[in-house]
């Protein structure tokens, strides 16, 4: 779905940056500038510094005079707000708002969808972000259909610009499915039964020389080493490891005596 980040009357550069950075992380490229306080933002040092490699985003991004014209193709609109306006869209959270949106509410969103009215099918959105220093103007929220409110500390909710762009992109791109969360690569160079049968060898003489392991009365404890390491999955070097480990233990032993 086309996704649309507006940013009103930015003042600092630093935070325009850190918000295409925070757009390129979630897999968003779409960011349209408002009225900036300075006309050459994009091309501004902090501005760059702080995209930290989102410079195509950058590149991308458009500034436009009005919110009119940033508002161009977009059909469901967003509100960043921390405070419900008097005669506003209505106030939620972006992840019940999401639910909500794409028809996947939750049980406890639900009960709340009940007495509201759903919105209908949208092609695009648009999230709209006020002024760090001013937030959102009454008559901006007005054009929109919902006030995003982030759940925060009821006695410290103020959040950075681009923390709650970054916030607001997380929830949407989650909503719309998420990115998959890379596992670790399992070590394909796993250590042959020949190896693992040698490093036991070198282990029991070790356990043997420093009085662990009794050699008349050995009950089950090497079958049982033997079990966890081959649960291990041991690489060869691995067993080159535990082999080191062996002969310090042997060689210590050895020097006491």
């Amino acid at each position: 779905m086309r996704t649309r980040f507006i940013l009103i009357e930015t003042s600092h550069p630093g935070n325009v940056g850190a918000a295409a950075r925070a757009l390129k992380v979630m897999g968003f490229d779409e960011m349209v500038l408002v009225a900036p306080r300075y006309a050459n933002v994009l091309r501004k040092e902090e501005t760059i510094q702080r995209a930290s490699g989102a410079n195509d985003v950058l590149d991308k991004t458009r500034i436009v005079n009005t919110l009119d014209e940033a508002l161009e193709g977009i059909s469901h609109l967003c509100a960043t707000a921390m405070t419900p306006r008097d005669f506003g869209p209505p106030t939620r959270s972006p992840r019940a708002h999401f639910e909500m949106l794409l028809g996947r509410s939750a049980p406890q969103t639900q009960r709340v969808a009940e007495h509201v009215k759903q919105p209908g099918p949208i092609s695009s959105i648009g999230f709209l972000f006020g002024s760090e220093r001013f937030g959102m103007k009454n008559e901006d929220v007005y054009k929109c259909h919902v006030a995003l409110s982030i759940p925060t500390h009821p006695q410290f909710g103020s959040l950075n610009l681009a923390a709650a762009l970054q916030l607001v992109a997380y929830e949407w791109r989650m909503a719309l499915g998420g990115f998959p969360v890379a596992s670790p690569v399992a070590d394909a160079n796993v250590a042959d039964a020949a190896q693992v049968s040698g490093m036991l060898s070198h282990w029991e003489k070790a356990l043997i020389e420093i009085g662990f392991l009794d050699p008349e009365a050995p009950k089950k404890l090497m079958p049982r080493l033997n079990q966890l390491f081959n649960r291990a999955n041991l690489s060869p070097e691995e067993i080159h490891i535990l082999r080191g480990v062996a002969k310090a233990m042997i060689e210590t032993a050895q020097a006491k005596r």
